[in-house]
């Protein structure tokens, strides 16, 4: 597992690079607030549900939540179900919303 700011990830994502964002908060949290990446909710990663993020395995990975904690635990999962390079927002949508807003990316 790496880690990243919200700063680098902006960056990139402005950059256009195409990236493989995960959040990994529950439905109603995304509903709120989102950067426009995959849900993937940590309690489906916790029954090893990953159907819908398996073509990502080979890639690069960024996760991220609400404070940093979640996306965490949900690298460490993804690490031993075989992807290959999983990368931490520290931080998460809190730091992110301080940084620059509410914003509803799609």
């Amino acid at each position: 597992m790496e880690h990243i700011t919200v700063e680098q990830l902006k960056a990139r994502l402005d950059a256009g690079e195409q990236l493989h964002v995960l959040d990994v908060r529950e439905a109603n949290e995304y509903a709120e607030s989102n950067i426009g990446a995959t849900l993937l909710p940590l309690s489906q990663l916790r029954n090893m549900d990953t159907e819908a993020i398996d073509d990502w395995k080979q890639d690069e990975v960024i996760v991220h939540c609400r404070s940093g904690k979640r996306s965490m635990e949900a690298c460490m999962l993804l690490d031993t179900m075989g992807f290959a390079k999983t990368v931490n927002v520290t931080g998460g949508i809190l730091d992110w919303q301080q940084k620059f807003g509410n914003a509803q990316i799609k």
